[in-house]
């Protein structure tokens, strides 16, 4: 398990930005799964949509992409900097994710090569997919004195 404290040591994502809230399952290099409690405090929601807040998919998709920076670094202790989004690729969209909604992402690796990671990512709300998308990211790296 790894809670808030250590994912905002890893990622440099504050609020309103960070959108995972918890790693709940962590297999280094392979697979994580983070939850994200969606609340109608969100500030996203005044906007999109009054009277019908809906969470927008590109921020379901930026949830699924941080818990992959925390599994990048958490697959190489020791090692820390940036994680950097480099596209997205067949991005689907199931249901509208909406106030009350715990969001469970399902990040796997396909593919790692030095400082380029490919993600599939899935995620769900009670079992039923909510989103999904094939994620490429870069991991600038500095080395960490341990």
């Amino acid at each position: 398990m790894v809670e808030i404290t250590e994912i905002m040591s890893l990622l440099p994502h504050r609020y309103p930005f960070l959108l995972i809230d918890r790693v709940v399952e962590l297999e280094p290099e392979k697979r994580i799964v983070a939850v994200k409690n969606v609340t109608i405090n969100e500030p996203f929601f005044m906007g999109h949509f009054p009277g019908k807040p809906i969470m927008p998919g590109v921020l379901v998709v930026e949830a699924m992409a941080q818990a992959g920076g925390v599994l990048a670094f958490k697959s190489f202790p020791g090692m820390s900097g940036d994680v950097f989004f480099m596209g997205i690729d067949k991005a689907r969209f199931r249901r509208p994710v909406v106030p009350g909604d715990q969001l469970r992402m399902v990040v796997e690796v396909v593919k790692h090569r030095r400082e380029i990671w490919i993600f599939e990512g899935n995620t769900f709300v009670n079992e039923q997919k909510v989103a999904e998308a094939r994620l490429m990211a870069t991991l600038q790296q500095e080395q960490v004195e341990t």
